[in-house]
Parts: C-alpha cells; structure tokens; sequence
C-alpha cells in the first residue's frame, strides 16, 4: 500500500468516525415529505370532472404542535362562470395514519384574485392544527377537498388511493407511549381536537371548570349553614 493510498484511508475512516460520534450517521430523519399525485373525482354542480394534482404536505413544529400545510400544484375543478375575488373557499381532510388514526381539518383563505370561466381553480394553501396524543411515527395523506362557491358546494375524492405525502416521529405532549402500530381513538373515543375548534373546546373545558368550582361554593355554603344552626 503505497503512502498516499495509506493517508487517504486514514482521513476516510476519522471522517466516518466523527460523523459516527455526532450522530449524524445514527440519526433517524425526523420528518419524511414526499409528493405525491392525488388523482381527485370531483362532483360538481354541473356533473362529474377529474384531475390529477401533486399534493406536498409539509409539517412545521410550534411548541406541542405542529401546523400541517397541504399544497396543490395543479387546479383540479374549474367553474361554468367567473368566479369573483373572494367567493371561492377551500377545505380539506387530511387522513393520519401509523401512531394515530383519524383525520386532520385543514382550510385556506378565499380566492384573493378573480377566476376566469372554464379554467382550472387553483386550491390556495390549506392549513390547520395537529397535536400528537400518541408517540411514533405519524403519516400524512390527502383526503377529500371540499370548494364552496356561489352558494354551491364541489366535493373531490381521491380515486388512486395515494401514499402519504408526510410522516412525522412525533412525541405527545402527555408523554403517550410509542405506539407499535395503527391505533383507534384515545380514551373517551375521540381523537384530538385539532384546527380552530380548539378554542371552543377550551372554552368548553373552562365554563365546566367555573360550573364545578360554583357547586363546591354551593355545596360548602350549604354545609357551612347546617353546621350554624
């Protein structure tokens, strides 16, 4: 083995043992986002269309949670007449598989621009709210995209059942164990509140909370006056 043959081995093999040493050979990724091509049936107002549009779904971390973004590359229905700014509004499902099973609301803004007659929608940006209740690995697949507009509602199904176009390894902000497969509902048969009904079943959590604290005020009252006579 000629020397320089020698040194370039050397300096490979303390390369890989430092990558070794900081993980990064080790480390698992910890988000895993593929595109994939949704094949949408939609049933509209003025009979059935389809198109094929690549769906991204991408997941960025705040705090415990995590907001889902869900992108359209290509308008998958389009309108008989011109529809104004504004009176386009997009919503979707996002299906969860793996650590937990159920589905993700997710919704967009209005059209900010007008769009013209016979041509493709684009979907703008649709978004929401994802809390893990279970530790693993979570995937993310697109599901039914709903557009109401002028008073009528336009329904799109995914006809190839797609893969997952996110997995995530999460970890539950109540420590919830790993789960080692597809599960059902937590406790209590619900899935984890997510989008914006949070705030109204928080709200929902703090009026029991005051309706509990008033029958223990009632309750000691009432104690209190028996123990005076």
């Amino acid at each position: 083995m000629s020397y320089r043959t020698y040194q370039k081995r050397t300096a490979a093999l303390a390369l890989a043992a430092a990558l070794a040493g900081s993980g990064v050979l080790m480390a698992a990724p910890a988000a895993q986002a593929d595109v994939q091509d949704v094949n949408y049936q939609c049933k509209t107002p003025i009979g059935n269309k389809g198109a094929v549009s690549p769906i991204d779904i991408k997941g960025v971390k705040s705090g415990s949670a995590y907001k889902i973004t869900m992108s359209f590359q290509k308008g998958v229905s389009s309108s008989p007449v011109e529809l104004g700014k504004g009176a386009m509004k997009p919503s979707a499902v996002i299906k969860l598989g793996g650590a937990e099973t159920g589905s993700l609301p997710v919704s967009g803004p209005p059209n900010a621009e007008a769009v013209p007659a016979n041509t493709p929608i684009k979907i703008s940006d649709l978004s929401g709210t994802y809390t893990p209740a279970k530790s693993g690995k979570v995937t993310f697949t697109a599901g039914v995209l709903t557009i109401k507009a002028l008073g009528t509602t336009t329904t799109c199904t995914p006809a190839n059942s797609p893969k997952p176009s996110l997995t995530l390894d999460v970890k539950s902000a109540g420590g919830g164990g790993t789960s080692g497969g597809s599960q059902g509902a937590p406790s209590g048969g619900e899935l984890p509140q997510t989008g914006p009904e949070d705030s109204a079943i928080a709200l929902g959590t703090l009026g029991g909370t005051v309706l509990l604290a008033g029958a223990a005020g009632v309750l000691w009252l009432t104690r209190r006056n028996q123990a005076a006579r």
